[in-house]
């Protein structure tokens, strides 16, 4: 049957009108609908986003089965597209969640989605999804869990991050601060809340492009090392720290966490990000492998995105764990905090700032959309697609409540219990 025939077809067009009230009626009023021949439904008025059923059978290969994961990909493979603000559409994915259907209406709602054809034959992408083999979290399979997710193109992600390439949340002065500022305000902060001076030694687990360390080390005079397990990312951070003039004192390497013990000891240490990808059976070893690395009076800053236990685990695959972040676990920031004072470090300030990782990540999703043609230049579709979804979704996420990223500030105590620390907080925000 060519397109032609199938847009003629006035019984795909009707039952998916159907469905759609069955499905969406009620739910969101920023949403709308637009059928492959154009049909609009509820009605033709302006909604911030709009869903683009591709094909007749559109709904059938969104929800057939009904998961998360099935959605997503039927998304990334162009079944349907997403125009406007794409944050919008997570209003109506609650509104399906919190629905409650009856045996009958589900069947009832299985039968005409049957009914539906199938679908065209989906495209083949670059990026697939995440297959990686060994034990979980286990040396190997972290490196391929990390490179999955970071080694996609350095010029891709320099297309939507800021000029330092600085992929965690930013610390906005207020809702008009540029991205720029607002990272080099985070770097700054987090260099505050370790009290860097001259001559000290930092290490940073998980440094990413080396925002980070350059800064400490241009910034405060410290000997910043930074570690990743993707070699891309290690070859731009060092070439930026050549060219910044730094290598006599600011380095970047490619190491897991778990090797670092012959290294020697450090003055301060920072991990942003990067915690996420630790597991939660792992927390007590990555906390006592920084107890063991910080000098007696040092201070580690454990940045991180954390759940709530309110939040209930999905079933099933998720989108992320299968396209984004293979492995990555959170855990509620109370889990966390044992494990850190388990491992003999005092808490000693925590801090949420989770309207700024979903500001942060509204730029993003502006900038990547902003670049969309010559992003295709380094990824294919599907895979632009899976940014855009999921940097959407967390921002959902977080502006709703149900992510959250804290810095928690440890200290380890000298052998006399004494922090070194000043007994305020006044010089973090001079």
């Amino acid at each position: 049957m060519t397109m032609t025939e199938t847009m003629r077809n006035p019984g795909d067009r009707q039952r998916t009108l159907r469905l759609l009230e069955s499905l969406f009626g009620g739910g969101s009023n920023s949403v709308g609908v637009r059928l492959w021949d154009g049909t609009p439904w509820p009605d033709d008025s302006p909604r911030r986003a709009t869903i683009v059923l591709k094909h007749p059978g559109a709904l059938r290969a969104m929800f057939l089965p009904a998961t998360e994961l099935n959605l997503a990909e039927a998304y990334l493979y162009d079944d349907f597209d997403i125009e406007g603000e794409i944050e919008a559409v997570f209003d109506l994915a609650d509104h399906l969640m919190q629905r409650s259907l009856g045996k009958a209406d589900q069947v009832r709602l299985a039968r005409d989605l049957l009914r539906l054809q199938r679908g065209p034959e989906r495209m083949q992408t670059q990026r697939g999804r995440a297959r990686l083999k060994g034990g979980r979290h286990s040396l190997a399979r972290d490196r391929q869990a990390v490179t999955y997710h970071y080694d996609v193109s350095n010029d891709f992600y320099a297309l939507w991050l800021d000029r330092r390439m600085v992929y965690s949340r930013a610390y906005f002065a207020s809702p008009e601060q540029d991205l720029d500022a607002a990272q080099e305000r985070k770097l700054d902060y987090i260099c505050r809340k370790l009290r860097l001076r001259p001559g000290q030694r930092l290490l940073d687990v998980g440094c990413g492009w080396g925002g980070l360390v350059i800064h400490a080390a241009q910034q405060y005079g410290v000997d910043a090392t930074g570690i990743t397990l993707s070699q891309p990312q290690a070859d731009l951070a060092n070439e930026r720290i050549r060219a910044a003039g730094l290598a006599d004192r600011c380095r970047v390497r490619v190491q897991d966490y778990r090797e670092m013990d012959a290294w020697g000891s450090f003055d301060a240490l920072v991990s942003v990000g990067m915690f996420e990808h630790v597991g939660a059976a792992l927390l007590p070893d990555y906390f006592a492998l920084a107890h063991r690395l910080l000098r007696p009076g040092g201070v580690f800053l454990n940045h991180g995105i954390a759940n709530t236990f309110k939040e209930s685990p999905r079933r099933g695959p998720s989108f992320s764990d299968t396209y984004v972040f293979p492995d990555g676990e959170l855990v509620p920031i109370s889990v966390s905090l044992r494990a850190a004072e388990e491992a003999g470090f005092e808490v000693r300030d925590v801090e949420s700032l989770r309207e700024h990782y979903a500001m942060t990540l509204r730029h993003w999703v502006r900038r990547l959309e902003a670049n969309h043609e010559r992003a295709l230049q380094f990824v294919d579709e599907p895979t632009y697609r899976v940014w855009r979804l999921f940097m959407s979704g967390s921002a959902d996420g977080f502006s709703k409540g149900r992510l959250n990223v804290y810095q928690a500030l440890l200290v380890k105590p000298d052998g006399a219990g004494r922090s070194g620390l000043p007994l305020t907080r006044a010089d973090w925000y001079r």
